[in-house]
């Protein structure tokens, strides 16, 4: 059963005060949105809790506009639901956030894509899929949209929760067979060989998240945003029973490095025997682990998916950090006065 969520009481305060009000206000404007609650937060997988009601939280209703119906009217729709929104509703107070709107926060289309997946359409080729960062496919996808009749924003999530095409998940697997192995499990061997255990514990951990990564990837679901992680991969229908004991145990304290790695060995394993039952590498003879290069099995299975892949895409790296985010909050925290940027991050002076 879905728990409880701060989407259903948002969807309740749409459905009587904010959808009435913008219909009778706004008719026009009103048919060629998108709302619903989605982008960021806890709350848009329904993850959000005692420790993410802290900051940013309330009831929610995002709304999005074409991009010149925005620019036109954005302002006057902002000034009347400033005014004419309640302070309180069923108990809560509705909070401003980042927003002066109080529980509604209005923007632009175009521009919400291009700052979470960089187009303002869905992908039209391998490449522009690849350019995707694959967490922030969840700022899209997740959450619910209740209004949309236009279809603008359903069409591009309805495209995107398909999944990659094919030809796209292969790169992005080959990807990770590359970065788990030749800069993961090899590195880690090596660090422990010079007894370094910065790069030890900086290249144990990108490895973990690498072979999860693949995890997601081999059960055609999205990686999510990082803080979500640990739920999101238990629900894995597939690959989250097969590699649960690994992932619990690899990152304890109490794990020494030698099993660290050896637990890395065996998700190498794991995620091996995975491509081969899927067909997407050949079954092939057991490997010995090297003295001193530790077991780079998937750099193999990285040469067989290369070459599946198509040519024009086999040297593009996949896009997997928030660029376009980050591009956006840059602009955005540059015209947040200081204070209230504080104030957000619940920074407060000692008396």
């Amino acid at each position: 059963m879905t728990q409880h969520s701060i989407i259903d009481e948002s969807h309740a305060f749409w459905d009587e005060v904010v959808q009435p009000f913008l219909a009778a206000r706004f008719p026009e404007e009103t048919a060629q949105m998108a709302a619903g609650v989605f982008g960021y937060g806890s709350e848009v997988l329904r993850l959000d809790d005692e420790y993410s009601t802290d900051h940013h939280f309330g009831l929610r209703v995002n709304v999005l506009l074409p991009e010149g119906l925005m620019s036109t009217r954005g302002a006057a729709i902002e000034d009347a639901l400033a005014e004419g929104l309640p302070q309180v509703w069923r108990g809560r107070e509705l909070r401003e956030g980042y927003t002066r709107t109080k529980g509604v926060a209005l923007g632009s289309l175009e521009h919400h894509l291009r700052s979470t997946i960089g187009l303002d359409a869905p992908p039209n080729s391998h490449s522009q899929w690849l350019a995707i960062p694959e967490e922030d496919i969840m700022h899209v996808i997740a959450g619910e949209v209740w209004h949309d009749p236009s279809g603008r924003f359903s069409a591009v999530r309805e495209a995107l929760a398909a999944h990659y095409p094919e030809e796209v998940r292969l790169r992005r697997l080959a990807h990770w067979c590359r970065y788990f192995s030749g800069m993961g499990v090899y590195a880690l061997k090596r660090a422990l060989l010079r007894n370094n255990e910065l790069y030890a514990s900086t290249t144990f951990a990108r490895s973990l998240r690498w072979g999860v990564q693949m995890a997601f990837l081999l059960d055609r679901q999205y990686y999510p945003y990082d803080k979500w992680l640990t739920v999101m991969f238990h629900r894995l229908p597939r690959m989250g029973a097969r590699l649960a004991a690994i992932v619990e145990e690899a990152p304890r304290l109490s794990t020494p490095w030698e099993r660290k790695l050896e637990l890395l060995h065996q998700m190498s394993d794991v995620l091996d025997a995975a491509m081969v039952e899927d067909g997407l590498i050949a079954p092939h003879p057991r490997y010995k682990v090297s003295a001193t290069s530790g077991y780079r099995l998937l750099e193999s299975a990285y040469a067989e998916l290369i070459r599946k892949c198509p040519a024009e895409i086999r040297s593009i790296v996949p896009q997997w950090e928030q660029v376009h985010w980050e591009g956006f909050h840059s602009e955005f925290v540059a015209g947040v006065g200081l204070e209230d940027w504080r104030r957000m991050l619940l920074l407060e002076e000692y008396e």
